[in-house]
């Protein structure tokens, strides 16, 4: 399996809730930004994906929270891609402060669908590997 791709950010003090820690929406964005960058690295951009006539569906979320975040805390956020048989693939995800404790985790359920039929494509792994420059990083 390849490693996750990976990135740092930091918690801003406007992504805080009345409680000061990050509001449980933000960590969503947090994801999705991390699927689009690894998208991005592996030469697979979002007008790559519209022109080929395809998008990628988040069909099902399952998060788990482990430990708060405040502002100013500097985070490692995961995306790992794994392929099955079928319509669906997963993304498992995790978000680490810098100091390795992990304080959420994610795996979603996916597909991708043919824009113009709005059905899923049958082998999204095919489909993400012929768009992609470095499908490795996808784990293709």
């Amino acid at each position: 399996m390849t490693e996750p791709f990976q990135l740092r950010l930091v918690v801003r003090g406007y992504e805080l809730d009345t409680q000061g820690h990050l509001n449980q929406a933000v960590y969503l964005q947090y994801f999705e930004h991390l699927r689009w960058e690894s998208l991005r690295a592996a030469g697979i951009s979002q007008d790559k994906l519209i022109d080929s006539g395809v998008g990628p569906a988040v069909l099902e979320n399952t998060m788990r929270f482990r430990h708060e975040l405040r502002g100013g805390d500097e985070v490692d956020v995961t995306c790992a891609w794994i392929w099955g048989e079928g319509k669906t693939f997963r993304v498992e995800q995790e978000i680490r402060r810098a100091d390795g404790v992990l304080a959420c985790e994610i795996t979603s359920i996916a597909g991708l669908i043919d824009l113009e039929k709005r059905k899923l494509v049958s082998d999204p792994a095919e489909c993400f590997a012929k768009l992609a420059e470095h499908p490795e990083i996808m784990g293709l």
